[in-house]
């Protein structure tokens, strides 16, 4: 399967952990939502730690622009809880686990001779279409900022024009 922008999110159904729990997440989970769908290579790691504890930190002004946000790794469910209670603290979204790669695979993430993910972030609307996938190296960590101004900009309708801010004009076409 190939992801591709405009086109609709492959689908997918993994265990995961969230709160102090064990759960399903599902892709239809967030049908009529608009979805932040983020990978990660593994958990106990030196750079993942920070992103997802700033995810968690800004969780708020994703749900304020109807928005959720889920993880992924290829870590096991297990791993994620053990993670979370061995320093990343409680995280305010899903943890899923992708032990087959699967759905690594899927979103054109997985780094097949490491066995892991790299870095991808994807913003999926709310009819479960991808309208912005960005992917790079493990070793940068994605800007939270940039996430959320992106997420703005593909609500408001319009034509944005480079370093567009909520409140600013849109562009006539």
């Amino acid at each position: 399967m190939s992801i591709q922008v405009s086109k609709p999110a492959p689908r997918f159904t993994m265990e995961a952990f969230h709160g102090d729990e064990f759960t399903s997440v599902s892709l239809d989970d967030y049908k009529g939502k608009w979805l932040v769908l983020f990978f990660y290579p593994l958990d106990f790691t030196f750079v993942c730690p920070t992103e997802i504890k700033a995810l968690s930190q800004a969780y708020d002004e994703f749900k304020k622009r109807g928005a959720d946000v889920v993880g992924c790794s290829v870590d096991s469910k297990h791993t994620h809880k053990a993670w979370a209670n061995d320093g990343l603290g409680k995280i305010r979204f899903p943890l899923m686990s992708d032990l087959n790669h699967r759905v690594s695979r899927d979103y054109g993430v997985l780094d097949e001779d490491l066995g892991h993910s790299l870095r991808g972030t994807f913003i999926i609307d709310p009819d479960g279409i991808v309208r912005w996938q960005v992917v790079h190296d493990t070793d940068i960590g994605r800007n939270i900022d940039e996430v959320l101004r992106v997420l703005d900009a593909l609500q408001a309708g319009g034509l944005c024009a480079v370093n567009w801010r909520p409140g600013e004009t849109l562009l006539k076409g």
